[in-house]
Order: structure tokens, then C-alpha cells, then sequence
């Protein structure tokens, strides 16, 4: 009988999160990521209606306050659908947020009796919301047609928005599951910190109404950029200030760079924390 003898070593360098090692345990990831689409739907009455509930509902709370009463302006686009445009991609980054910043402690079991890429928690958490969104998305399409909204040729960039949404999710995953692992405050405090990023981003106004000077300090936010892509995509809105737009997409790419540093310096602790 002939014994197999799996050797595993650890990886050189900060910046290698080892990506190939990932392709032999790709049912692990899937069924992680299936994992977690069932754990959102157990045991709800209305199953996957609740993806379509939150963006809708907190459009309708938008429009009230800062279309109807603050006044605030939309570019020339019906209110509802000028909030519902930011609030899809919005709504998918902060549940990928939500279960990334706390994943290696929520599989903590998982980390301390098995081996696998670790990289696999975080990158099933910011996958799984794409099914969300895409239900979602279904629902902007029929406002869009009911408001008299066609898309414009700059749909077709539509896909590089939705990939930077899911970089800058997986950048940020990759800071703060390591640090929720030493510090559970880091948990607690998401919540929060997600709802002070909502409104330091444009999803409830435009950029338009950022002075000029401010703009590419503002554009620092990576999610500026995602969120103008989907409005001129979608909305076909004047085309979205290409110098905020490149800044945006600077600062996700120093997310991912710097999450890659921060979760291969604390990986070999995982296990002897969590």
C-alpha cells in the first residue's frame, strides 16, 4: 500500500498570498461561499426578497429625506434611481465587509484543526454577496425602465466597477480579519465605521457637490470611484471626472497591496489566537 505524504511550508515573502495553492481547494471555496449564502436565508420567511428589501428600503428613506426635503441634486436623474444606483454596489460592499472583517473568528474551529489557504475566509466572504447584488440588480433595471432610463454604451465598463467593488472589499477584509483575530473590538466596531464610510462616500448626493479643491482628497475613498462608475454606466449621467476616477482606483489597488502585507505578516498567528 503506498502512502502519500503532504508537506506544508510556509511561503517566502510578505507579498505572496500564494494564489495557486488556492486551485486545489476550490470546492472548499465554493462551498464555503454556498455556505454562507445559506446561512443569510435560513429560517427567513422570504428568503432572498431581503436582498432586494434593504437597498429598496433604504432608497425609499433617501428619497424622502435628502431628494424630497433636503433637495438635494441628482444630475438631472429621478431621485430613486439616482440613490438606488450608488445603493446597490454600496449594499454589496458593506455585507462583504460585514462578514470578511469578522470571517477567520467566525471559522475559528476551522483554523485551529485544519489546513488550508487562508486567504480562502476572506475571499468567500466577499463573493457570496454577488448573489445579493444580482438580485438587487434586477430590481434597478425595472426602475430604470419605469423612470424611462436607457443605459448607456458605458454599461459595458460595468463588470471593471463591480471588480473594483469586490477588490476594495477584499483589501479591507484583509486588514480587519486579522486585526478582529487580537482585538474583537474590531467587530463591534464595523458596524459603525461602515455607516460613517456610507456617508463619506457619494451614495446619498453627488460629487458634484464636493468643492473642486476638495475632490481628489475625497476621491481617496475607493468607493467614490465604484459608485460614479455605476451612475455613468447605468444612469448615463455626464461622463464621471476621470482624475477622481483614477484616484479611486489608485487607493483600491494600496488597499489590496497593503491588506496583502498586513495579512501575510499576521497569518502564522492565526491559529495560536483565534
Amino acid at each position: 500500500m503506498i502512502q502519500s505524504t503532504v508537506v506544508i511550508e510556509s511561503t517566502k515573502g510578505k507579498l505572496r498570498l500564494d494564489l495557486k495553492a488556492i486551485w486545489p481547494y476550490r470546492d472548499l471555496l465554493y462551498l464555503m461561499v454556498w455556505r454562507e449564502i445559506k446561512v443569510r436565508y435560513k429560517q427567513t420567511a422570504i428568503g432572498a426578497g431581503w436582498a432586494v428589501f434593504q437597498p429598496l428600503m433604504t432608497m425609499v428613506v433617501f428619497s424622502i429625506i435628502f431628494g424630497r426635503f433636503a433637495k438635494l441634486p441628482s444630475d438631472g436623474v429621478p431621485y430613486p434611481v439616482f440613490a438606488l444606483a450608488a445603493l446597490l454596489p454600496w449594499t454589496y460592499f458593506n455585507q462583504a465587509i460585514a462578514r470578511g472583517g469578522i470571517g477567520l473568528v467566525t471559522h475559528a474551529n476551522l483554523l485551529t484543526k485544519v489546513y488550508f489557504p487562508r486567504l480562502i475566509i476572506p475571499l468567500a466572504a466577499v463573493l457570496a454577496p454577488v448573489v445579493d447584488f444580482l438580485v438587487a440588480f434586477v430590481i434597478l433595471v425595472a426602475f430604470m425602465l419605469w423612470f424611462g432610463i436607457r443605459p448607456s454604451w458605458g454599461v459595458l465598463a460595468l463588470p471593471l466597477f463591480v471588480l473594483l467593488a469586490l477588490l476594495t472589499a477584499l483589501g479591507t477584509s484583509l486588514w480587519l480579519a486579522p486585526m478582529n483575530v487580537r482585538y474583537r473590538d474590531i467587530g463591534q466596531a464595523i458596524p459603525l465605521g461602515m455607516q460613517l464610510w456610507m456617508y463619506g462616500s457619494p451614495v446619498a448626493y453627488s460629487v458634484s457637490m464636493i468643492p473642486e479643491q476638495w475632490r481628489l482628497l475625497y476621491s481617496l475613498n475607493p468607493m467614490v470611484g465604484v459608485i460614479e462608475g455605476f451612475r455613468w454606466g447605468l444612469l448615463g449621467k455626464q461622463s464621471p471626472d476621470f482624475a477622481v476616477m483614477a484616484m479611486s482606483s489608485v487607493a483600491v489597488l494600496a488597499f489590496v497591496f497593503g491588506g496583502v502585507v498586513y495579512f501575510r505578516m499576521m497569518e502564522r498567528t492565526f491559529a495560536d489566537v483565534v
